[in-house]
């Protein structure tokens, strides 16, 4: 008796199952650029980012999961293993969107050298298809670097949260002319050496209207300019979890109320012994 094995090509160790889309590629985003805006979200989870996958043109890891998942008061204290493990997690739940994951304050901005380290770390524990870094003109060196040895890079400039100890805040950045000068010619070396897209941050709208004409690849805006090529919202703040949110949040539903309003449901039937009832529960065998 003799088998015969066939490889489904849609399928991988990594992906047992075939995969119902196909994954975008860092070359097919940064040919959006001026075309069909690009969707981003962050995700952190298995399930979050099988929820928003299929939406989503590139789904972020970003640091802000020391804020929205563990409850620390900013991005610096992330660490490279909480990237990876989320990171991990949100490519496993995902196969369509390109997933970039930000690199951790103490990463990267010591040398090139350190930087290319961080970010091999996090693409091989995670397999996830680029790395985002932040800063300007002092990081394009970086991004040379990493690009020119395969690793895609994602920039970010205006308002970096890493930097809020240097910035004094989360305010928005580019309210006086030279602030606005010199995040515009951040974007312009970013671009230059490299990146693939940057992301523009809280800035006034006339400096992402003008970074996003003046760069060749896509930028994505948050809290910058509908004229960005995309745009990125924390999808924990979208999705209307926390009270408080920055102004350039629009949410689009009330997931907060929601739960709470399920989680008081559920409270007043245990407590009323309404709950589990028959379908719940399971009877003995006749």
């Amino acid at each position: 008796m003799s088998t015969t094995y066939t490889m489904d090509a849609g399928t991988s160790r990594a992906n047992p199952t075939p995969s119902p889309l196909k994954r975008l590629t860092v070359p097919a985003i940064r040919r959006q650029k001026g075309a069909t805006p690009l969707v981003m979200l962050t995700a952190y989870t298995v399930r979050t980012a099988q929820l928003l996958d299929p939406y989503c043109d590139l789904l972020l890891v970003g640091d802000s999961l020391g804020q929205v998942i563990y409850g620390l008061p900013s991005t610096v204290p992330v660490t490279l293993e909480m990237m990876a493990a989320h990171g991990g997690a949100v490519v496993r739940g995902s196969y369509h969107a390109v997933v970039v994951i930000d690199m951790p304050f103490g990463s990267y901005e010591a040398s090139p050298e350190k930087a290319f380290e961080s970010a091999a770390f996090l693409l091989k524990q995670t397999g996830a298809a680029a790395v985002k870094l932040e800063g300007g003109a002092a990081m394009a060196p970086t991004v040379r670097f990493l690009s020119e040895r395969g690793i895609p890079v994602m920039g970010h400039v205006g308002l970096t949260p890493q930097a809020v100890n240097a910035l004094g805040g989360y305010g928005a950045r580019g309210r006086t002319a030279g602030e606005a000068e010199k995040i515009v010619a951040d974007a312009i070396a970013l671009d230059k050496a490299g990146a693939f897209a940057v992301v523009i941050e809280g800035v006034v709208e006339p400096i992402a209207v003008a970074i996003t004409h003046g760069v060749s690849c896509p930028t994505i805006g948050i809290g910058a300019s509908a004229q960005c090529d995309g745009q990125v919202l924390v999808a924990e703040d979208m999705l209307g979890l926390f009270e408080r949110t920055a102004r350039f949040v629009k949410r689009y539903d009330d997931l907060a109320g929601r739960i709470s309003a399920a989680a008081e449901s559920y409270a007043d039937e245990v407590r009323s012994r309404a709950f589990p009832t028959a379908d719940q529960t399971y009877a003995p065998k006749e």
